[in-house]
This record gives structure tokens, C-alpha cells and sequence, in this order.
């Protein structure tokens, strides 16, 4: 069978991979790896697919209609996000009129909400692949007939059925990660991926699925992965990131984007023994979380980790709790102290917008931060995406501020803030956003320790993109809000 897999443009700079889609305050593009996965599971059973990711290119419209109809696809794949989904729709209808293909969407939104964009997509799409759904499109594509009675025995899915009511099938099973093979890199270009952060050109691993933790505003682990977690063999990761560097020689880093990396010790203590036991020469980085096991630190160093990029989230207790986040501010700060000491670059994540979030709490989150020994920062409002325990709170308090999902994102497409609280609104969380921003890495010291980090004509490429990332962010006008 033809497969098309698309990633739809939307509007230039949308970043449709990320935990959060929107146009980034860091202009960065993450690669689609969990959709290349899917398409390798379905070019292994022989299927001859078309990648396309009209985002990360900013491809305009025609171009993609122009690729589908030179390939003539029996079955297209479609990614969608909440902020773009009536433009994703509007991808999908014009594919369909065009080319007569079966169309089916992924992604968090459609498995959070497959009523109601079922009843948007109308007649323009056949069927959702809702959560993990490399083997559900696997089963699609190997249907000899799509009926009702043929749709029903496919797990995973949800579709509209003769009748014109909604059926979804039976839940499917996790699927067992060390039988997937590795992204079908083949189809992208590293430099298709920007981020001032890495080092570049780098690509993306994912080390596993499935998070135990109960964060309330998470949104890919109830939707996409399940709570329970699913780690690759530590062999298999190393397999991997031999296979990157064979495939794109020139990679500088390869970036273990798996949120729940460090959770377990002995997966961490794997992977890094058996990058020793290979000798194999790789730079890479990876999400962490602060009650990493720090007796790892050094063995991690030592296997070639450059960066880590921590959640540390906010600065009060209070805030860390009422997200469920399981994590203490003292072990934030050991964590950082400990992991500076031994030579990691250090980029700490941080939100505002937490249940009983106040202003003076805000800003001792800015304040955490500061006092934290980080090379790079984001913070942004917390998001509250359909699916997740946060946004059902939110949506029944009356706090959420979009009444559209175009809403979702600013007038730009940028990051937005989502919430409006009584003791402190919208307005005021933005304000806080780029007052955090500014008084980080506005210091005379912080710009200074990024300058010593500095150690190659790419290291001051990436900064400068940086550098003009943040100013492109800042010369926007913003919204007035009392910091």
C-alpha cells in the first residue's frame, strides 16, 4: 500500500512535534520521531510511505497537494495539534477531495476529544488513530476492505460507522518498544531542526514510553502512553544512537528525549556502561528529573553526557504540589548543585500558573531560578491541554481563557497563556514570563557564564541564534500586565 504521512504545515515556525505546539520563545523545531517510528513499522511490513513534514519546512499548501498527487496515496496519516486542528481538517478535506484516499488523524487531540473532531472533520476523514498508534496503523493498512465489521476489529480506533454514530474500538494494548525499529530518519534532514540548545545538527532518541508520575498538566502520558513504563534495553539504545551516526555522519549530539530517561537507575547505568563497554565516541543529552540517583552523575559524565535539561517547574513548594509533580525544591537544588559541579551543561525548565499560583509566588519562582547554577532557562504559562487532569479542573473552575482551539496559541502562534485566575490573570502571567526571561539572562554574571561556555565556532553559531531568538520574542509587542 502508498502511505502518506504528513505532518501539515500550519503558519512558519510552528513547532508540531513539541510537548507543547506553538512557535516557540526559542524558535527551535522538534523532530517528528515518534511518527517516523510508525512509519518504519509500516515500511518493515512493506509498505511504501511518503514522509512529509510540511511544519518543520514550512511548506505552503499547494506544495503538499502538489506531493500527493505525484504520489497517489491509498491511505494518508495526518498529525494533528489542538491550535491547528481546523486547519489540519482543512489539509485532510483537500487531500481527500483531491486524491480519493482513506484519512486518518493522530495525535493527543483526536484521543482526547474523537466526538468532537470527528463531528469537525465531517466527511474529510475516515478514522482516528487515537494514543500509540504504530501498530493500529499498522492493522489499517492491512485491511483488505474498510467497513463497519472490518474498522471493528482494529483496536485503537475510533471512526464514524454507517449509521453516522461514533464507535470507538476496543482499547489497544502498550506496545512492547524494544520490538519497534528505529525511526525512519531517512526521511528528514537533521539542519530541518533548529534549536540553540543542542548541538547541531542532532537528532532525537526516545528511550521509552509511559510515566508512573501524576502530573497534573501532562498531556502525551494519559493519552499517548499509559502509565506504565516501557524502557529499551539499554543494548538497544546504544544500537540506536550507532545506527544515527552511521546514518548522518556529520551529527553532533544525539538528544534522549524521553522524559522519564533517569527514572529508573539501572536503565541509566546501562545505557552509559555500555557506551563505555562499546568506547563509542558520541556527545548526547537528556531530559532529567531531580530525583535522579546523583551517584549516576559521574558515570553519566564519563559516558559522554554534555546537557541536561530538568523540569524543575516552580519555585514554591506549594506550586510543585498542587501539580503533583513529586519532586522537593531541596532536591532541586542538590540536583543542580551537583550536576554543575561535575561539568553538566544545565537547562532548567519553569512554568507559571499553578493552582493558587500568586504573584509573590511567581516571582519566587523567578527568584528559584536565579539562584540555581543554570546556563539556560524557558518559562512559560502552564499549559492546559484537553485530556489532562489540569485542564479538566480548570475548564470546571471557569479559569480557562480560550473559548476556541485556534485559542490555544497566540495571535502569532506563539506560546500562550491559558489561564486566568481571580488572584492573578492572564495579563499578569505574561508579564511575569518576560520579566523571568529578562532578569535570567539580563544578569552581567549569567551573560558571562555563557560566554566561558563557549568552546567552538558552532558553540557561538547556536548562541547567536539564541540570542536572536530572543530578541525576535521580545521585539513583539506584548500585552500590558503588572509584574
Amino acid at each position: 500500500m502508498r502511505i502518506l504521512a504528513l505532518n501539515p504545515p500550519f503558519v512558519p515556525g510552528f513547532c508540531r512535534s513539541a510537548r507543547w505546539a506553538a512557535k516557540s520563545r526559542g524558535r527551535v523545531q522538534r523532530h517528528p520521531d515518534w511518527f517516523l517510528i510508525a512509519v518504519a513499522v509500516l515500511e518493515r511490513a512493506g509498505h511504501e510511505v511518503r514522509f512529509v513534514d510540511g511544519a518543520a519546512l514550512d511548506l505552503a499548501a499547494e506544495v503538499v497537494d502538489r506531493e500527493a498527487l505525484a504520489f497517489r496515496p491509498d491511505l494518508a496519516v495526518l498529525h494533528t495539534t489542538t491550535p491547528s486542528i481546523y486547519s489540519d481538517l482543512g489539509h485532510a478535506r483537500r487531500l481527500k477531495e483531491k486524491t480519493g484516499t482513506r484519512l486518518v488523524l493522530i495525535g493527543p487531540h483526536p484521543t482526547a476529544l474523537p466526538d468532537d473532531t470527528l463531528r469537525l472533520a465531517g466527511d474529510g476523514v475516515d478514522a482516528l488513530a487515537l494514543g500509540e498508534f504504530d501498530e493500529t496503523l499498522l492493522e489499517l493498512a492491512d485491511l483488505s476492505r474498510w467497513d463497519d465489521v472490518a474498522l471493528r476489529s482494529v483496536a485503537g480506533l475510533a471512526f464514524r460507522n454507517g449509521s453516522g454514530e461514533v464507535e470507538r474500538t476496543a482499547p489497544r494494548a502498550p506496545v512492547d518498544v524494544n520490538a519497534l525499529p528505529f525511526p525512519a530518519w531517512h526521511h528528514i534532514q537533521p539542519e530541518w531542526y533548529p534549536d540553540a540548545g543542542k548541538r547541531f545538527p542532532f537528532l532525537t532518541l526516545l528511550s521509552g514510553r509511559g510515566c508512573p508520575g501524576r502530573c497534573t498538566f501532562c498531556r502525551d502520558v494519559p493519552l499517548m502512553e499509559g502509565r506504565k513504563l516501557r524502557l529499551l534495553d539499554p543494548a538497544r539504545v546504544v544500537d540506536e544512537m550507532e545506527h544515527d551516526l552511521k546514518l548522518f555522519p556529520r551529527l553532533r549530539e544525539v538528544m534522549i528525549e524521553t522524559d522519564t530517561f533517569t527514572a529508573v537507575p539501572a536503565h541509566v547505568e546501562g545505557v552509559c556502561e555500555e557506551l563505555l563497554r562499546r568506547n563509542l565516541k558520541v556527545t548526547w543529552s537528556c531530559n532529567s528529573r531531580v530525583d535522579l540517583d546523583l551517584s549516576l552523575l559521574p558515570l553519566m559524565r564519563r559516558a559522554g553526557c554534555r546537557m541536561l535539561m530538568v523540569g524543575f517547574e516552580f519555585g514554591t513548594q506549594q506550586a510543585l504540589d498542587a501539580v503533583k509533580k513529586g519532586i522537593t525544591l531541596e532536591q532541586s537544588r542538590r540536583f543542580a548543585r551537583a550536576a554543575s559541579e561535575l561539568g553538566f551543561t544545565l537547562h532548567g525548565c519553569f512554568m507559571i500558573g499553578a493552582p493558587g499560583e500568586t504573584r509573590e509566588s511567581a516571582r519566587a519562582t523567578i527568584d528559584f531560578a536565579k539562584s540555581l547554577p543554570l546556563d539556560t532557562i524557558q518559562v512559560s504559562g502552564i499549559c492546559v491541554y484537553p485530556g489532562t487532569e489540569l485542564y479538566d479542573w480548570a475548564k470546571t473552575k471557569g479559569y480557562l481563557v480560550p473559548k476556541d482551539w485556534t485559542e490555544w496559541v497566540g495571535p502569532d502562534c506563539e506560546q500562550a497563556t491559558l489561564l486566568d485566575y481571580p488572584e492573578l490573570s492572564k495579563a499578569e502571567i505574561d508579564a511575569l514570563i518576560d520579566r523571568g526571561l529578562r532578569e535570567f539572562y539580563l544578569r552581567p554574571g549569567q551573560m558571562l557564564r555563557m560566554a566561558k561556555s563557549l568552546r567552538s565556532w558552532d558553540d557561538l553559531k547556536r548562541k547567536l541564534y539564541g540570542l536572536k531568538s530572543f530578541l525576535d520574542y521580545f521585539g513583539k509587542p506584548k500585552a500590558e500586565g503588572r509584574p
